[in-house]
Order: structure tokens, then sequence, then C-alpha cells
């Protein structure tokens, strides 16, 4: 190869190493992108409504939003925590409760070998209520509550996470007011015979973007209220924070509602074990209706994704770009799909596959 070519060569692995440490920075700034799509999907809403000036519907949307966040502070989230916190509390009890079921079912199954007479070494027999003769079970119950508390202390931390906050709302809020002129900054990167075309892709991923983030919002929605519906019937306690938590897990797909279901069949299994068996019914019937009814009814437009791509994704951007890379993981995994389906099949593959037709 020529020298201007290992120039190249040299400049494209510089431009990837540099991108590479800045991983977080990107991934911070695709959550600011996403967050200024819901703010100009909902603008462009009241626009459509109403018929005024955009700059009037970003007000309202923002106003419109303080207002929804002031009353969520206000009205839900003192309640939330606060049964967020018993809720924790009462962890390490349900740890210790599924602990001597699991040795009742051990003896049972013993005396069923080995016959009710049978001796200790023959029967390896337990006492349910013995806690001390499973090692370190103390330490695993009071471990897991520790580990919950110590997240939950790491979430409400105010150092770099508040910073990293205050920059994603603030580059939102920037993006969202001027979305046209950032859009032509990032067409410029472009070359000039593609700029048209990369026009075209970036309204798709708006789009598709805009489609998603409804959709779930609407599916979030459905699992909370059906969740909350559910629990209440079945006479389990904490019900706001169990509710909550199901609507608010349910944006992670395949982790967050088997997370959600971790917490009211502890609280449940307090009571009776067959309540937590029925929560586990009821959480697994609202996941089916879920995935079988309100998501096809309400993403009929959106990016459609398999299940092993999507979990695919998710392990992939989590070790990339750690937790909030789980977070962004179904909408990056939305706009890659846009992007192959649009560049690499249809302007790469397609033509070529065309032009190789006639040989």
């Amino acid at each position: 190869m020529k020298f201007q070519h290992w120039l190249g060569l040299a400049a494209l692995l510089t431009s990837g190493l540099l991108l590479w440490s800045l991983r977080e920075v990107l991934i911070h700034f695709f959550a600011a992108v996403v967050l200024a799509m819901a703010i100009c999907t909902l603008v462009g809403a009241v626009r459509s409504r109403w018929a005024i000036q955009r700059p009037l519907a970003l007000i309202i949307c923002l106003l419109g939003l303080g207002l929804v966040v002031m009353t969520a502070v206000a009205v839900i989230i003192p309640p939330f925590f606060s049964e967020f916190q018993q809720l924790l509390q009462e962890l390490p009890a349900a740890a210790r409760e599924l602990q001597q079921l699991v040795m009742g079912w051990i003896n049972q199954a013993s005396s069923l070998v080995y016959g009710a007479g049978g001796s200790a070494e023959e029967g390896s027999q337990f006492a349910p209520g013995d806690l001390s003769s499973i090692p370190n079970s103390t330490a695993l119950a009071s471990g897991v509550s520790g580990g919950i508390k110590g997240l939950l202390g790491l979430a409400s931390n105010l150092g770099s996470g508040l910073v990293q906050l205050v920059f994603v709302f603030a580059v939102a809020l920037m993006v969202s007011i001027q979305p046209d002129s950032y859009r032509n900054v990032g067409l410029q990167l472009v070359p000039s015979f593609y700029r048209r075309r990369a026009r075209t892709i970036l309204l798709q991923c708006g789009e598709a973007l805009s489609s998603w983030m409804i959709g779930v919002l609407i599916s979030s929605l459905c699992v909370g209220l059906l969740a909350g519906i559910g629990l209440s019937l079945l006479g389990v306690k904490l019900v706001m924070a169990n509710a909550l938590l199901a609507g608010l897990l349910n944006v992670i797909p395949n982790v967050g509602p088997t997370l959600s279901t971790v917490f009211p069949m502890a609280v449940a299994l307090l009571d009776a074990p067959w309540k937590a068996v029925a929560v586990l019914g009821l959480y697994v019937v609202i996941q089916h209706f879920e995935s079988y009814v309100i998501t096809p009814s309400v993403m009929q437009h959106q990016v459609n994704l398999l299940p092993g791509l999507t979990l695919t994704a998710q392990f992939i951007f989590t070790v990339m770009f750690g937790p909030l890379g789980l977070l962004m993981a179904l909408p990056l995994a939305v706009v890659i799909q846009v992007l192959i389906r649009e560049i690499v099949i249809h302007d790469v593959l397609d033509p070529w596959k065309k032009r190789r037709a006639p040989a």
C-alpha cells in the first residue's frame, strides 16, 4: 500500500480508539438524544392537535412535563419509597421462610426414600426450623438485603451520577429546542453525494424511536395497572411499590420482568406459600398478555426485534457501557437495525445483487 493508504488506516484506527475511550460520553449523549426524541414527539402531537408555533408547543410540553413530575414527587414518590423500604426490610425474613420451606421439602423427600425411621446417616434429616444447619444462612439473608440497600444508596448518590443526569437533561433540552440544526450538523459529516439519503435514514431512525417510546410507555402503564389490580385481588401487601416496580422494570426487556417478580413473591411468601405461587402465575399471565396482546396492538409500526437479538444486544451493550447500556440496549438495537436495513442491505447489498444478476 502507498503512504496515503497507511496514513488513512492509521487515522481510522486512531478514530476507533478515541471513540472507544469516549464510549461513556457517547452513551450519555445517545440517552440525551432519546429523551430529546420523546420531547419532540410530544411537541409534534401538540402541534398536530392545536396547530400552534413550535416554540409555544415546546413551552407547553415542558410545563406539562414539569407539572407531572412535581405531582409524582408530591403524591406518588413518598408512599412509594416508604413501601419500598418496608419491602427491603422484609426480604431477609422472606429468605429465611424460603429456607425453612426448602428444608421441609428435603425432609419429606428423605422420609419417603429412607422411611420415617431412617437414621440420620441414612436419611440426612434436617430440622426445618434449624437455620444453623445451613452454613452462613443468616449471612446470606443479610447479604441480599445489604446488597440491595447498597444499590439503592449508590443510585441516590449525588456525586457523578447527578452530574451525568444534568448533562443528559441539558443536552436533551438543547437538542429539542433546535432539532433541525443538530441534524444538519450531523449531516455535514456525511459525504455530499449521500446527504439526502442520510437525511431520510435519520428521519426513519427518529420515527422508529418515537414509535418505540410510545409503545413502551403504553405497555408499562398497562403492566403496572394489571399488576396492581392482581396483587390487590390476591391480598398481597405493598401494592403500590410492587406495581410501580413492575411498570418501571418493564422498560428493560427479559431482565426487568424477572426482577419485578422477586419482590411481590417475597412479600407474599411471608403470608402463605400459595400466595407466592399465585403471584408467580399472575406475573406470567401479565407478561404473556403484554407480549401477545398489548405489544402487537400498540407497536404495529415499530421495528420488530427478535427476542434472541434483543437479549444479545442487552448483553453486548451492558458489557460495553455498563448499567446505562442495559437501559439503552433496546433503543440502540432499534437504531442499529434501521441503519443496517437501510445502509447495508438497501444501499450496498441490493444494488450489488442487481449488478451481479445478468452474469
